[in-house]
């Protein structure tokens, strides 16, 4: 009889594992059964065979997850949208609470059934429209792992011209510019590029010094940068509000709500295959713990940290500065520079390689796994990311906001279909053999590996979710662009719950 929960009973170690065994070698190795279908199956898309995570383990990726340039800049963001700080103090806990439930929500059938994001992609969209949601997640994890490196490229740009100042000339997109990028930029951008490849291919060891050192560090830098600015500018300089209040009452709630839209469209990616990861998890009681820790309580210290030492850039130096590595770049020490800057950049890789990196190496290697192995799907993501010019993409404010509106609108609707299907069709009744069989009698064949319910919601709350991105001159559409993954979410989960329900799509027992 096949097995409803998990394949095996899993196995616990004590004490605190590393990150990035979420890359399945050489703890987590899956157990593929000899039934299993080899054009379903590797070692890295099977049922674990051990399951070791504890709560640390899970905060230390959301640790890393977090601290990042983006992170900061999206932080510090929030407080200079002309709110309160208390107004934007309840917008981040209401985001953050909304991700804190979601990512629980999706973590808890990895968790069970110890596979990965696209595998349990299979009981909602078919054995084979799994590939659907897993190339859309692989291409957006794409899109990110390029911004990540762009960012982490331009402080490393930072360090340089504060080293050579004679670069300053290749540094400008007029005179040595290709395709949007100056030349100092390329070769930044390729340096990185490199460097992450070879760390993501050497193997394990490698990886984990990265992820050891990230998510600390950057706390590290932060705290000596904070501590540095209150020296100069005293403790009285600390203010919390980053721009002049301009909303009060009821006129704040609009702008609340889309704060609130922003924090979760931010952590949408991660919190979507969020079962990458919480399938190492020992007990879904330590995932929520896990979670706990590393999405309210962490996310609420950074986001502190961050307008703290924003807010006394005013008094320090005369203008506010919401970029941690142009606030070092300020700092009347080249060592203190350097180190800052390097430490952003090595922090961002450690990040990127963690969050944009095992995502798409799962999702691309769920495609054709006999061909595309764990790695191999990373080095696609990495040849991709360059392709997609990914600094045209978060280049000024609107390009940022059109870029994660139009990614809150793809993975809305991925999101709404697998919760729906999970919770609701099939009732937390999964049968892990059956996802690896292209038996026609298989449960999740469906109709000729594909379920159409899954599908069509996909696509429908996509495209309408899309709308308001594309049209926004229309009435309204610039202010509903915000909430694209709202949107696609909800359209994605009630559509396809009125379409299982009426289909042959399998129901819990």
């Amino acid at each position: 009889m096949a097995d409803t929960v998990t394949p095996s009973t899993p196995v616990t170690v004590d004490g605190p594992q590393d990150l990035v065994e979420a890359a399945g070698m050489p703890v987590g190795t899956g157990l593929v059964k000899p039934e299993y279908d080899p054009r379903l199956t590797n070692e890295d898309l099977a049922p674990l065979a051990k399951q070791s995570w504890g709560s640390y383990n899970i905060f230390a990726f959301w640790m890393s997850d977090v601290h990042s340039v983006g992170g900061y800049v999206t932080a510090g963001s929030l407080f200079a949208l002309g709110l309160s700080s208390w107004q934007v103090l309840v917008s981040l806990v209401v985001g953050i609470t909304i991700v804190y439930f979601f990512c629980n929500l999706v973590a808890k059938p990895s968790q069970v059934t110890g596979v990965p994001y696209p595998v349990m992609c299979r009981p909602v969209f078919g054995v084979l429209g799994a590939n659907v949601p897993a190339v859309i997640r692989g291409l957006i994890a794409v899109a990110w792992y390029g911004i990540q490196t762009y960012l982490a490229s331009a402080a490393l740009d930072v360090v340089l011209l504060k080293l050579f100042p004679s670069l300053a000339p290749y540094a400008d997109v007029d005179q040595w510019g290709f395709l949007g990028l100056p030349l100092l930029g390329w070769c930044s951008y390729a340096v990185l590029w490199v460097l992450q490849a070879a760390v993501f291919w050497t193997g394990m060891e490698s990886i984990r010094r990265f992820i050891d050192f990230c998510g600390p560090a950057v706390y590290v830098v932060m705290f000596v940068l904070c501590g540095y600015l209150i020296w100069k500018a005293g403790f009285g300089e600390i203010d919390l509000n980053l721009g002049e209040v301009k909303y009060k009452g009821m006129d704040a709630l609009p702008i609340m709500l889309g704060a609130i839209a922003l924090v979760v469209s931010y952590f949408s990616g991660p919190m979507l295959n969020f079962g990458d990861f919480s399938r190492y998890g020992k007990s879904f009681g330590a995932v929520k713990r896990g979670n706990l820790l590393g999405l309210p309580v962490n996310f609420l210290a950074f986001s502190l940290l961050t307008v703290i030492t924003a807010s006394l850039t005013v008094p320090v130096f005369g203008e506010l500065i919401t970029d941690p590595v142009a606030t070092v770049a300020r700092i009347d020490s080249t060592f203190a520079i350097v180190l800052g800057a390097l430490t952003f950049s090595i922090a961002t890789i450690g990040i990127n390689i963690v969050a944009n990196f095992i995502s798409p190496a799962f999702d691309f290697s769920n495609v054709s796994p006999q061909r595309i192995s764990w790695r191999m799907g990373g080095m696609i993501a990495a040849v991709g990311s360059v392709l997609i010019t990914p600094w045209n993409l978060y280049n000024n404010p609107d390009v940022i906001h059109y870029t994660l509106e139009t990614l809150g609108a793809f993975i809305g609707p991925l999101f709404g279909v697998l919760i729906a299907d999970y919770y609701l069709i099939k009732k937390q009744v999964v049968v892990v053999d059956d996802m690896f069989t292209m038996s026609p009698s298989g449960r999740y064949w469906y109709k000729r590996g594909y379920n159409p319910p899954a599908i069509v919601a996909t696509a429908l709350g996509a495209a309408i979710a899309m709308v308001p991105v594309l049209w926004t001159d229309g009435p309204g559409m610039h202010t509903t662009a915000q909430y694209s993954w709202f949107i696609g979410m909800g359209i994605g989960f009630v559509v396809y719950l009125a379409l299982a329900r009426g289909s042959r799509v399998p129901q819990g027992d």
